[in-house]
């Protein structure tokens, strides 16, 4: 039989590569079931999270909320805060893709702050990224672009669309002789990504 982890990295590339999500499903579920044969509870809970993911991918909303659910409170239950910060972040996904930006943002803003606690500052980043595409998206630009600088400052590598927005959004402050913003420009500003998966496979 194959372990946990042969499987996972399988259904890993079913999912992002070759976007076959029926196969994805049915390998996933076949990890998780090692995992648990393992005696490896927390990574058959990740499991749970990636076939969310692709609930949320073919638009099974209820069920994704469901099985993130689950893991979340599997990762409360063992004081996993990291991971359980991952999961609030998939599920901020899961309302946004159904529209209901005021739940993804609470969610987002949950998991943004416990990264923050942990010291995370790659997954705090990433988080208020997800955050402040809602806030341009409903008209906040403001509010955004101060939510954007923040994430900037807190992601260590930086791709080169968020190079150049950093850049403006310096030029910006410059000529309007804004000052530096700080976490609590992003906590007052309510209006992707946080992390997608509390395992290998980013969303699709």
């Amino acid at each position: 039989m194959a372990s946990g982890q042969d499987l996972q990295a399988q259904g890993i590339k079913l999912f992002t590569q070759q976007r076959d999500y029926e196969k994805a499903t049915e390998v996933f579920k076949q990890a998780r079931d090692a995992y648990r044969a393992e005696d490896k509870p927390d990574l058959a809970a990740e499991m749970e999270v990636n076939l969310g993911l692709i609930d949320r991918a073919l638009g099974n909303y209820d069920s994704a909320i469901t099985l993130m659910t689950g893991a979340r409170t599997f990762f409360a239950s063992i004081n996993d805060r990291s991971r359980e910060a991952q999961v609030l972040g998939n599920l901020g996904g899961v309302y946004l893709a159904q529209n209901n930006t005021e739940q993804a943002v609470t969610l987002y803003r949950e998991a943004a702050d416990t990264f923050r606690d942990l010291g995370d500052d790659e997954k705090y980043g990433q988080t208020l990224l997800a955050m402040a595409e809602i806030q341009v998206k409903s008209g906040k630009l403001m509010q955004g672009l101060s939510t954007y600088e923040i994430a900037f400052d807190s992601i260590k590598d930086l791709n080169l669309k968020q190079k150049a927005l950093k850049n403006l959004i310096s030029v910006k402050n410059r000529l309007m002789g804004g000052g530096a913003p700080t976490a609590d420009d992003a906590d007052a500003a309510v209006p992707e990504v946080a992390p997608e998966t509390t395992s290998d496979a980013p969303n699709p």
